[in-house]
């Protein structure tokens, strides 16, 4: 049985290196103490790895070392990544952290349980030579008295995949970040009750974070369907900001459906619509692997998201 750190086939190294070019092409470089790049990411079902290079029509699951390499390659452009869809058993997780090396260090939490949890949990992935954990790791959790104060119709129950929030330090710049996954339901009806819960939640803290020139970013797989609809009845009313970049058409998150607008990065503003943030925004957008991944295998766009994910994965570059 082939190992992960044998050498790589001739014909993956080759797209390999196609990867990496077109990377260079569409994600800034990273820059020692000039920039910070954080990313999101729903990889399908990232658990179990077949430990082959190429998976066969029998095996189960169908993510193989292929796949895999192609996934490190992309989270390796990242300074941290929040990555969401992790399942109880981490091998590809595992294995991914052995290829990206020892200047790459992981926090997640443990596993979401009950049906709705999904066996799930919540990942940030990160580069020790640029970022630093800060201190802070925690989940939001809705306070009992909320439910008074805000209404029923806002938040009757915890989180179904309680957001995860870490601090981390970039060039003595501090920012906390806030991964969730919410609850998909059986229509985008269902989601209003726990976007507008985590958004309060959210614009609560942020007021005392603030004080003290902390940033708070959150990000993830918000399960919005439409771009104006849920985002602007739930986060965009309190006061939540997505930049322009990424709510450009172009910039897709399904591969898919190109209308849906699942995943988001966002951050507060203030009533003058100044951006509460120390670090300065650059610019953001996607990264569509469909065309220099697993490009020379016959495959169905349903089993590339297997392989891959179903998700786009989304960034955002901020000037130090």
């Amino acid at each position: 049985m082939p190992q992960i750190t044998d050498p790589i086939p001739q014909e993956i190294q080759v797209e390999l290196q196609q990867l990496n070019f077109d990377l260079d092409q569409k994600i800034p470089a990273k820059k020692l103490d000039k920039n910070l790049l954080i990313a999101t990411w729903n990889i399908r079902a990232f658990g179990d790895l077949t430990k082959n290079w190429q998976s066969q029509s029998d095996d189960s699951p169908k993510r193989d070392y292929h796949s895999l390499l192609c996934i490190v390659e992309i989270i390796k452009r990242f300074d941290v990544i929040a990555v969401q869809e992790v399942k109880g058993n981490i091998r590809a997780l595992r294995y991914a952290l052995k290829l990206l090396g020892t200047n790459y260090s992981l926090i997640l939490t443990d596993v979401n349980r009950g049906k709705v949890g999904n066996d799930e949990r919540m990942a940030y992935i990160f580069d020790t030579r640029r970022v630093k954990m800060s201190g802070l790791a925690c989940e939001l959790v809705v306070p009992e008295e909320w439910q008074k104060s805000v209404g029923e119709e806002v938040m009757k129950e915890q989180f179904c995949r309680s957001p995860y929030a870490v601090s981390f330090k970039s060039n003595e710049q501090t920012f906390i970040l806030v991964t969730l996954h919410i609850l998909y339901g059986k229509k985008s009806t269902d989601r209003i009750n726990e976007l507008k819960g985590i958004a309060n939640w959210m614009a609560d803290w942020a007021k005392d974070l603030n004080a003290y020139h902390q940033n708070l970013i959150t990000l993830g797989d918000f399960n919005i369907d439409k771009r104006g609809d849920l985002l602007n009845q739930t986060f965009i009313e309190s006061g939540l900001f997505v930049p322009p970049s990424l709510q450009s058409p172009e910039v897709t998150r399904s591969i898919f459906d190109e209308t849906k607008y699942y995943d988001q990065i966002a951050w507060f503003q203030n009533k003058k619509g100044v951006n509460n943030l120390s670090l300065k925004y650059n610019t953001g957008g996607n990264y569509d692997f469909m065309q220099t991944c697993l490009i020379n295998r016959p495959l169905t766009k349903v089993q590339k998201s297997w392989m891959l994910s179903d998700h786009y994965p989304l960034w955002v570059e901020f000037n130090l």
